[in-house]
C-alpha cells in the first residue's frame, strides 16, 4: 500500500517518476488531448480546514482524468462521531483514495494505519508534500532543472518550508531558510528531514538573515506569519517577522532571473509587498495551477502503479 502522508513515503526516483508524469498529462492536457486512465475511481476527501486549491486541484484533476470526488467535511465527525480507525476502515472500503485535509498530522498517520487504500495528506500542522510537489514541478518547468537551484525561503520555518526541504534533499536543490531564532529549524530537525544520503548538489544553509539568504537564489519564496490555528500569536508574529518581508529590496539581491514563490493565500502587505506579488517576477499564479497537474501524476501513481 503506498501513502503519500510525507515525502519520507517516496524514494528520490519515485518523486522523479511523479513529477514526470505530471509533466506528461500537463503537456497532454494543454494540447487537447483527452485520456481517462482513472475511469470508475472515486477520491472522497475530508476537510477539517478551509480549502480553495487543495480543493479544487483534487476535485477537478479526478474529474479530468476520468474519475470523480466527493467533499467530506464536519458531517463525518472524524474522532468525535466515529473514530478514525472506523472511518478509514468504512471510506477505504468504498473510494479508491483518501485526501485527508487535517488539523493534526497524527489524524493522517492514523488513517493511513487503518485504510486499505492510499491515503494522500492534503496538509497538516506538520507537512504539506502535494504543496512541495507542484513547487517542484513549476520550479522544473521555469528553470529547467532541479539540481543546483537555490531555493530561498524567508520567513516561518514552517510545514510548507518542511516539505520543501524534504523535496530539495530527495531532489539535489540547495536550500537557505531565513527565520527569526525561535521560528527556525534547529540541526536534529534538520538531520532527520535530509535524511543519511541526500542527492548530489543539496545543500541547506539556516540563518537569520534574509539578505544573506536570497543571495544567488533562483526562488525566494514565503509564506504567512501566521498560519490557520495560530491567530492568538498574530501580533507578535508580525512584530517579530516584520523585517522577513519580501519587498522589491530583498527580491533584487536574488539573482537577476530570479522568481518569487508563494504558496497561498498571501497577507498583502505583511510577508509579502504587492510590489512582488504583481511583479513579472511572481510566479504565483502559475505555482497555484501546477497543484492540479502535480496532484493528477500523484492520483495516477499512486492507482495506476506507474
Amino acid at each position: 500500500m503506498r501513502h503519500f502522508v510525507t515525502l519520507n513515503d517516496v524514494t528520490a526516483e519515485e518523486l522523479h517518476c511523479i513529477l514526470e508524469l505530471a509533466t506528461t498529462i500537463k503537456r497532454e492536457q494543454k494540447q487537447g488531448t483527452v485520456s481517462a486512465p482513472l475511469a470508475g475511481k472515486v477520491l472522497g476527501m475530508i476537510f477539517e480546514k478551509q480549502s480553495l486549491r487543495t480543493r479544487v486541484s483534487f476535485e477537478a484533476g479526478m474529474f479530468q482524468l476520468g474519475g470523480m470526488a466527493m467533499s467530506l467535511g464536519s458531517e463525518i465527525g472524524i474522532g468525535k462521531r466515529e473514530s478514525v480507525k472506523d472511518i478509514a476502515q468504512v471510506l477505504s472500503s468504498m473510494v479508491d483514495v483518501i485526501m485527508f485535509r487535517a488539523l493534526e498530522h497524527k489524524s493522517v498517520e492514523d488513517l493511513a494505519a487503518y485504510s486499505t487504500c492510499p491515503v494522500i495528506n492534503g496538509l497538516t500542522d506538520q507537512a504539506h508534500p502535494c504543496q512541495a510537489l507542484s513547487d517542484m514541478l513549476t520550479i522544473y518547468e521555469i528553470f529547467g532543472q532541479l539540481q543546483g537551484i537555490k531555493l530561498a525561503w524567508v520567513g516561518d520555518a514552517n510545514n510548507v518550508a518542511t516539505s520543501l526541504l524534504r523535496a530539495a534533499a530527495k531532489l539535489g536543490l540547495r536550500m537557505s531558510v531565513a527565520a527569526p531564532d525561535q521560528f527556525q529549524f534547529d540541526s536534529a530537525k534538520v538531520d532527520s528531514l535530509v535524511g543519511v544520503s541526500p542527492m548530489s548538489g543539496f545543500e541547506v544553509e539556516l540563518t537569520d538573515d534574509p539578505t544573506k539568504a536570497v543571495q544567488d537564489a533562483h526562488v525566494v519564496y514565503t509564506d504567512v506569519w501566521v498560519s490557520m490555528g495560530q491567530e492568538s500569536e498574530e501580533a507578535q508574529r508580525k512584530q517579530i517577522f516584520a523585517p522577513y518581508q519580501v519587498n522589491g529590496e530583498l527580491l533584487s539581491k536574488a539573482r537577476s532571473e530570479a522568481v518569487f514563490l508563494h504558496c497561498l493565500p498571501a497577507r498583502r502587505g505583511l510577508e509579502v509587498a504587492d510590489e512582488v506579488m504583481d511583479s513579472p517576477q511572481s510566479r504565483v499564479v502559475l505555482q497555484a495551477e501546477n497543484r492540479l497537474h502535480a496532484q493528477k501524476g500523484l492520483l495516477v501513481w499512486l492507482l495506476n502503479g506507474a
